[in-house]
């Protein structure tokens, strides 16, 4: 090995090579500025993008402090209804009268593999339910639904929705999150992290799970998860039985004391904070032990129903022992978005397919029992919402994972899951009341007319909210993350 110096012209390193032959020479120092540039334009690339990302201009301090819309919605909050387990359209709004005349005859060229069970598809099935319409709209509605049906002509039909899974769990995430898959934002978690919440003292997000004891739904708490948004936008679940909030409660120490204890960790915690410049994990965290304090004293004056008078508690049926578990929780919607929470989301129903709106083996018992506990609390909110003001800017949302299918299930009078066709139903924040959207076929199968994706309803739903789905995104992993992922339609049409 040879013990010469290179020459000055030697230490040279080319910056690109292919086997022996440099095509561009340059030092060391070239090479590093003209790699500056890049990363310069990069740079600038992304401060020049329509996408912004919000996280860089939230403080870390006051992550639910209200931000102004992309434009002008008029709805300033969300009440989601979850009909869990899937309720079936061709008995409830979407009217399908072909069903009767082709009832017991074999669909020619159906696809078996259309539902959850592969091969169970018998022939076409007329609902148990008599129909008629309502309203000065004329919508159709079936018998199992008397109180809500004198309400049609403040909501918006959408009568042909689609999704792309036919099992519960997936479905669910999809329709929560957008994506069929765990580890996504759901939309109450996107519409906080959008606009924050009104209320510093309770969560902008908050979700109640069935409420007769029959568990969480299929999806669990995943579904009303945070994904990669920073934790304190995902939904803080009341509970149905005990502590309406976990861990909330004190038992060891007085209101007091606990002030005391906060003020010292808040202390160290700002010390740490401060070797520790811009450290959001750790001023989120400090955010989180206020907002747990301040929840102590502003939780359980707001789920305290004994305030409300008897007027509204048989308004709701808070008394009736069909719906009264159903009532208390859209009871307790409307005085969340009274005060200023953001996004409250119900689910009607429990895990197993006994315990929801999956009627695969008797669609008429399993479909009158949960019409019968959630219709008259639905039209009370409804009611109750408008007759305060609230409806006008609350967007209450109402839908299952998807549809059934109008054939009967081999082995029972029920129906199996149908991805290709279901029904959501909105009103309030501006929407047009009596609005009819869409179609399916002659006996409800797919929809075919005006077809209308999950991603599109999130479309909507931001849109009323005063967001641009297109706008509202969150750097991760070097990519920029949104609800609607690279699609999704606002729709117009039912939009005031």
């Amino acid at each position: 090995m040879s013990n010469e110096r290179p020459s000055q012209m030697d230490r040279r390193s080319p910056c690109i090579s292919f086997g022996q032959r440099a095509t561009l020479p340059c030092g060391r120092r070239a090479f590093l500025r003209r790699m500056g540039l890049g990363f310069g334009a990069t740079a600038l690339s992304a401060m020049l993008s329509p996408e912004t990302n919000l996280a860089s201009g939230i403080d870390p301090a006051q992550p639910l402090a209200v931000r102004p819309p992309h434009h002008a919605g008029q709805a300033k909050s969300v009440i989601w209804l979850f009909m869990h387990g899937a309720p079936s359209h061709v008995d409830t709004w979407d009217y399908k009268p072909e069903l009767s005349r082709r009832n017991g005859q074999t669909l020619v060229g159906f696809d078996q593999s259309t539902g959850f069970f592969a091969g169970a598809g018998g022939p076409i099935f007329k609902s148990p339910f008599r129909f008629r319409q309502h309203g000065e709209s004329g919508t159709w509605g079936s018998e199992l639904f008397p109180y809500l049906s004198s309400h049609v002509d403040d909501m918006a039909f959408v009568y042909s929705c689609f999704a792309h899974e036919n099992n519960h769990s997936p479905a669910q995430f999809q329709m929560n999150t957008g994506m069929a898959r765990m580890g996504f934002p759901c939309v109450g978690a996107w519409v906080t992290y959008g606009l924050g919440s009104e209320n510093q003292n309770l969560p902008g997000f908050m979700v109640m799970y069935d409420s007769r004891g029959r568990g969480l739904p299929k999806s669990r708490a995943p579904a009303w998860g945070a994904g990669f948004l920073p934790g304190v936008y995902q939904g803080t679940a009341i509970n149905s039985s005990g502590p309406p909030i976990a861990h909330l409660a004190s038992r060891r120490r007085s209101m007091r004391a606990q002030r005391r204890q906060l003020d010292f960790v808040r202390r160290h915690n700002q010390i740490q904070a401060a070797r520790l410049p811009g450290e959001e994990v750790l001023e989120a965290r400090i955010e989180s032990f206020e907002l747990a304090y301040r929840m102590q004293m502003a939780a359980p004056e707001t789920l305290d129903l004994s305030q409300e008078t008897r007027a509204v508690h048989r308004l709701y049926g808070t008394n009736e022992p069909g719906c009264n578990a159903f009532a208390r929780q859209a009871l307790i919607a409307r005085r969340l978005v009274e005060r200023g929470v953001r996004f409250v989301q119900i689910y009607s129903g429990g895990f197993d397919n006994k315990d929801c709106w999956d009627g695969h083996n008797n669609i008429d018992a399993n479909h009158r029992q949960f019409a019968g506990e959630t219709d008259q609390p639905i039209a009370a909110l409804l009611t109750d919402l408008k007759q305060r003001g609230l409806l006008e800017t609350t967007l209450v949302v109402c839908c299952g994972e998807f549809g059934r299918l109008p054939l009967v299930q081999k082995g029972g009078t029920g129906r199996d899951h149908n991805p290709h066709a279901f029904t959501t139903w909105m009103a309030g924040g501006g929407v047009r009341g009596g609005a009819r959207y869409g179609a399916t076929d002659e006996i409800g199968l797919k929809a075919v007319e005006k077809r209308v994706s999950v991603h599109d309803i999130h479309a909507t739903i931001l849109h009323a909210m005063g967001l641009n789905h297109r706008q509202l995104t969150y750097r991760k992993n070097g990519r920029d993350f949104r609800l609607t992922d690279v699609a999704g339609n606002v729709v117009g049409d039912i939009l005031a």
